[in-house]
């Protein structure tokens, strides 16, 4: 008697054997399937182009860079002065079509994202570049309304190279005080206005990040004015901020 009962603690049951067996299958097979699927994700992540596309990206870049050297002929002779001082500029397109010098020039106006929006005040050399960009960016004269909503609903400033959104006036005065601004009302007639420090608080303010509107921007190149989705759409830009904030 005293020899069977080890023999009956080390006994296993056929069923829990015959089960543990199908776990350990399972897990191979859940490993296996998890490790091509990483596989497969790097994969779709480098996708190699063919000849053709390189062609067909180089010509488009080199006949934007063309085009873009005409716009800004074009702006030089038609002599540019707007009436009205504050714009609010919106970035709509530009990818792969897009000569690196163009890139440069919506990088200089902190336009780096599709759907991005900046307040700049117009003058001549903001024109000037606007024309050279325009494919990619519609632009227009916004009204108190929609200077109040954009910062209401979606400012935010840099502090520390952080972005941080205006939630406090506390964030604004810590900020801007020196400029006698100190609350977000402050910025709302600052910017609205173009006062005398409105450099400084558009550059403590970060570029918006817009929603894409739904049939209000159909990737059209030709200017607003033609029936596309580019260039200067004056106090029409109201509209389309309404549906973007």
């Amino acid at each position: 008697m005293a020899d069977e009962v080890p023999h009956a603690l080390n006994y296993i049951p056929e069923v829990i054997l015959k089960k543990r067996k199908n776990n350990e299958e399972w897990a191979i097979r859940r490993k296996l399937q998890l490790e091509q699927k990483v596989r497969k994700l790097k994969s779709d992540s480098f996708v190699i182009k063919k000849p053709e596309q390189f062609i067909r990206e180089y010509k488009d870049k080199e006949m934007d860079l063309v085009q873009m050297k005409q716009r800004g002929k074009k702006a030089k002779r038609a002599l540019i002065s707007p009436d009205f001082k504050l714009l609010f500029v919106i970035r709509i397109g530009g990818k792969s079509d897009m000569h690196p010098r163009t890139r440069k020039l919506l990088y200089s106006l902190r336009l780096r994202k599709i759907f991005s929006g900046v307040f700049l005040k117009a003058n001549g050399r903001i024109m000037e570049i606007l024309q050279k960009v325009e494919p990619y960016v519609t632009y227009g004269y916004p009204n108190l309304k929609s200077v109040k909503d954009l910062l209401y609903k979606k400012g935010s400033g840099k502090i520390d190279n952080q972005r941080v959104p205006l939630t406090s006036n506390d964030i604004v005065e810590q900020t801007l005080s020196q400029h006698g601004i100190i609350c977000l009302e402050d910025i709302v007639r600052e910017v609205a206005s173009v006062g005398a420090h409105f450099k400084e608080v558009t550059s403590f303010l970060c570029p918006f990040s817009l929603t894409k509107p739904d049939k209000a921007l159909l990737g059209k190149k030709r200017r607003y004015n033609d029936g596309g989705d580019s260039g200067n759409r004056e106090d029409h830009i109201n509209e389309l901020i309404s549906k973007m904030n």
